[in-house]
Formats: C-alpha cells, sequence, structure tokens
C-alpha cells in the first residue's frame, strides 16, 4: 500500500543551509522508488499555523518511505534542513 511523506516547512532558520540542501537532495533518491506530488506550489494554510510551504512525496509502502528517510545518503543530506528551517514531517499510509 503506498505511502505519503509530507514535510510542511514553519520557519526558515539559515537559507544558506536550505540551499545546500536543496541542491543535494536529489541524488538521495537514487535507488528509491518515490513520485514527487507536490513542491513548494501555490498553497492555501485553512487550519493551524502558517506555513512557508509544503513537499509530499509518494513511496510504495511505510518500509520503502523509511528506508529513504533512514538511507545513509538521506541522513547526510537531512543535516543541512534541519539547520535551515523548523520543520514537521511526517509518514502517512494511503487507503
Amino acid at each position: 500500500m503506498s505511502a505519503y511523506l509530507v514535510f510542511t516547512r514553519e520557519r526558515t532558520l539559515d537559507p544558506a543551509e536550505l540551499a545546500i540542501y536543496w541542491e543535494e537532495i536529489g541524488a538521495t533518491f537514487a535507488g528509491h522508488e518515490v513520485k514527487l506530488l507536490a513542491s513548494y506550489g501555490p498553497q492555501e494554510d485553512l487550519e493551524g499555523a502558517p506555513t512557508e510551504g509544503t513537499v509530499i512525496a509518494e513511496f510504495p509502502s511505510m518500509e520503502a518511505a523509511k528506508a529513504w528517510y533512514d538511507s545513509p545518503a538521506y541522513v547526510a543530506v537531512r543535516q543541512h534542513r534541519l539547520k535551515g528551517a523548523v520543520y514537521h514531517g511526517l509518514i502517512v499510509s494511503g487507503i
């Protein structure tokens, strides 16, 4: 069953760190089956605190999403995202 990884950026802390993250993240998907469904396009916050942007990626399963998230390639790049902004991230199983 498909799973969806969702990140919302709550607040930017360091644009230079985010620039490194965005430059390097593409390579982390090598060897992983992933489909990018949304990435920082127009959005409207309906409830809760305002967000700066949203990313939604589809993986074949929860296990596949976690395998990418915990992969050495993404762990190395993730540090730049964490230094660059405050995010909320989750993986949700499809129906």
